[in-house]
């Protein structure tokens, strides 16, 4: 096998934990599909928090994570990657938000606790958020207001923060995540175009370490890039909801890869790839 072959393991799924909120909306069909299907198309992928509790933050596959779970499957096939991993970048997502009127949503970005506001000029040059303390959002308004929005250089501060920003639009709007960075590319998309939020980066130590001790991220702000990513790998549930013990799971599970490398059926795709049946 490639020395970058990914590592898969069998893991309980309690040790498990997630970085940002999650929506249990999304949940319910997943369920569905997994027991319609019988399989666990692409496992997710996890970082072991490296805090000595023998946890794995969950870096992506939060649903499918979750699902499990609601099942009270007792363990998880999943991808685990390292901190020091150079293949594993941490990018932000942005959120463009409509269906609210902007000058209502200003209004409730105005009464987030500990926020502070820097009105800037519209249409100005984005600044650079990293030269920024206090965790800094960049906040376009379709009403034609702009704000930097800061607070204290206190984690925990930080992340309540984001969680006031972010309620501010998320069970009263409708939000795409986005890597655009300007309002304007969505005034001919959306007749109710209320805000665009630039959000800040993360450093991927910051998340374990938040996430080791409970203080999750807002939902659809990091961005992780993994490489290589293990997809498809349509791993038979019944497998995992056994009572067998872990131990006889993970040698079937490294069997059952080594027959599908021997049989040529796992397949590495070097070029960067687009699938069309997700």
């Amino acid at each position: 096998m490639r020395p970058d072959f990914p590592e898969l393991h069998i893991l309980p799924l309690p040790s498990l934990i997630l970085h940002e909120d999650h929506d249990q909306q999304r949940t319910i069909p997943l369920i569905d599909k997994l027991r319609a299907q019988g399989i666990l198309r692409n496992p997710p992928v996890v970082m072991p928090l490296n805090d000595g509790s023998q946890r794995y933050m969950v870096l992506d596959g939060a649903n499918r994570v979750t699902a499990l779970q609601t099942l009270e499957f007792p363990h998880i096939v999943a991808q685990v990657v390292h901190p020091d991993d150079p293949n594993i970048k941490l990018g932000t997502w942005h959120h463009v938000v409509w269906g609210i009127d902007p000058n209502r949503l200003e209004d409730r970005i105005r009464r987030v606790a500990n926020i502070r506001l820097m009105q800037v000029e519209a249409g100005a040059p984005l600044p650079d958020l990293r030269a920024l303390d206090g965790a800094p959002v960049h906040i376009q308004l379709a009403n034609g207001t702009c704000f930097i929005a800061t607070t204290s250089n206190d984690p925990l501060e930080q992340v309540a923060y984001l969680h006031g920003l972010v309620d501010t639009y998320r069970h009263r709007a409708f939000l795409d995540r986005t890597s655009e960075t300007r309002l304007e590319a969505f005034r001919s998309i959306h007749s109710d175009l209320a805000a665009l939020f630039i959000f800040p980066p993360f450093d991927v130590q910051m998340v374990l370490t938040m996430a080791g001790g409970g203080n999750i991220l807002p939902t659809g702000l990091t961005r992780f890039s993994i490489s290589p990513r293990a997809l498809h790998l349509n791993y038979p549930l019944h497998e995992l909801s056994s009572a067998k013990p872990i131990e006889y799971k993970e040698a079937y599970l490294q069997r059952w890869i080594q027959e599908r490398v021997k049989h040529k059926s796992v397949r590495f795709y070097a070029e960067s790839t687009y699938l069309f049946d997700e």
